[in-house]
């Protein structure tokens, strides 16, 4: 048997860190003296002791290295993996912010970006991102469609907080990549003129703040807006993670949607900001089929459904207008649990999908 200060010096973690370790039910003693309190660890937990500790060192967070050091070598190859997918993508917002602030710090000259973007395309585009534009007058930052200008292509972004909806369209770009934010009234201005028969380009040329659209014989032009639009890889990440969804839901748009809007549609009361808010509550059937659930069910807890009683609150308006955005009479849910969020996705397109935030129940 080893004490703790022999274990600390094996693996490279202090003593304190062992019991903090030990208190998280990550690596806990062998044997806990039940006299003086004293830690003793076999020679066994030498190696995942020292998992412990250059997990610790690559920053991988607490649950994960409880996960780690309990997991077969493929498990833990794979949640290596994932941490260090996190970090690649911590350095490159990192790398976007610091760019960011040099600009602040030395602003250099404004640039010019020109992109050719189908009509239809774009259009398809903002109709599956319009809805989720924020209309708050103390959240300007969130009244507009992002453009993040990529080599070959345009990503929108829109979200208001509660919901946050992506699309990409293809693009011809000339000159460096950029992110503008498109105020809502350019983006409304812009919507009819791409319904018209001219399959002609359209022509958005982005020099600074100031914006110009050529599109069915006719020139619009705008300001962009002057914020920072936020960062919506992580919040994405933040949303829905890197993981596979635990549940992914084929869904009947027609059936969800008359099922949403009849007129004795369940909902359960909640207040948000002072109002009263309808929720709608969503499960699983036997068959892992969607369902709308009457609130005043008592949840299932033995699981005669696929989820276990699985219940999610949703703003079904919310969802009515991300079924709307997404199109199509077939869509697929993924599903986490009660107080994840729910992403909506065209079957097949991993570039357009919406998120909405849950309501605890």
């Amino acid at each position: 048997m080893h004490s703790i200060g022999e274990l600390a010096r094996a693996s490279g973690l202090t003593v304190s860190a062992l019991r903090f370790y030990d208190s998280a039910n990550v690596l806990e003693p062998a044997l806990v003296d039940p006299v003086t309190g004293y830690r003793w660890y076999t020679d066994e937990q030498i190696a995942p002791a020292r998992l412990v500790a250059g997990l610790r060192r690559v920053g991988m967070p607490v649950p994960e290295i409880a996960a780690a050091v309990r997991a077969e070598p493929a498990e833990v190859h794979r949640l290596l993996d994932a941490h260090l997918r996190r970090l690649a993508d911590g350095l490159a917002d990192a790398r976007r912010e610091i760019d960011r602030l040099r600009a602040l710090v030395d602003p250099a000259p404004a640039s010019t970006t020109t992109l050719l973007l189908s009509p239809t395309e774009l259009a398809a585009a903002l109709d599956a991102v319009r809805f989720a534009v924020g209309a708050d007058p103390e959240l300007p930052v969130l009244c507009g469609v992002l453009l993040d200008v990529e080599p070959d292509a345009v990503r929108l972004v829109a979200t208001d907080r509660h919901r946050m909806a992506l699309a990409r369209a293809g693009a011809t770009v000339d000159g460096p990549p950029t992110r503008v934010l498109l105020p809502v009234d350019l983006v409304d201005r812009l919507r009819p003129l791409l319904g018209s028969a001219d399959t002609d380009p359209v022509r958005l040329t982005v020099a600074g703040t100031d914006l110009r659209i050529a599109v069915a014989g006719r020139t619009l032009t705008g300001t962009a807006l002057p914020y920072d639009f936020p960062d919506y890889r992580r919040l994405l990440r933040e949303a829905v993670g890197e993981h596979r969804a635990t549940y992914r839901v084929p869904v009947d748009v027609a059936a969800l949607r008359a099922a949403l809007t009849a007129p004795a549609a369940p909902t359960v009361a909640r207040e948000y900001a002072g109002r009263p808010l309808a929720v709608t509550v969503l499960g699983l059937d036997d068959r892992g089929g969607l369902r709308v659930l009457d609130p005043t069910d008592e949840p299932d807890p033995a699981g005669t459904d696929q989820a276990g009683g699985l219940r999610i609150g949703v703003n079904g308006d919310y969802l009515l207008d991300a079924l709307a955005a997404a199109g199509g009479p077939q869509l697929v849910l993924e599903l986490d649990g009660p107080i994840a969020p729910l992403a909506v996705r065209r079957p097949g397109d991993a570039d357009t999908f919406s998120v909405l935030m849950p309501i605890r129940l």
